[in-house]
């Protein structure tokens, strides 16, 4: 059965909202990645290295994750694009369906692919502007 979380984005403010959640919630964070060490980083001006390119926190049974936006590769953060619906699907054929089902006379952000960090995963927002990603975990139980 395929998961849903809430994906949220910052203007560099995701590690500081995160420690909040978590002080509300509790827990520990599944992962804390910074964009200083990611493919292309090295790119990136000085101030924007240390923002958050993937957090997560449990929160019951499902996921609360974020990342921070980079405004120099032409992000901007307004309201309605700082969050999205994130699907976890049980295989890369789910994955396809949704995302190409969802996907239909949208905006492709990202295509489903391999990603770096080993999950098959893409992002879009469907033809009512909603915001979506959908991903296949390499390791299931993300």
């Amino acid at each position: 059965m395929p998961k849903i979380n809430p994906y949220l984005n910052f203007d560099g403010t995701a590690e500081e909202a995160f420690t909040f959640y978590k002080s509300v919630f509790g827990g520990e964070f599944r992962g804390v990645h910074k964009m200083d060490g990611t493919p292309g980083s090295e790119n990136l001006p000085e101030n924007e290295r240390n923002r958050i390119m993937h957090i997560a926190l449990p929160v019951g049974d499902e996921l609360l994750m974020a990342s921070d936006i980079m405004p120099s590769m032409g992000h901007t953060l307004a309201v309605g694009n700082n969050n999205y619906i994130s699907i976890f699907t049980d295989s890369r054929e789910q994955a396809d369906e949704y995302f190409n089902g969802l996907s239909a006379g949208g905006a492709i952000e990202m295509p489903m692919e391999d990603q770096f960090w080993g999950d098959y995963f893409g992002a879009f927002k469907d033809k009512f502007g909603v915001n979506w990603m959908i991903n296949f975990p390499a390791q299931q139980g993300a």
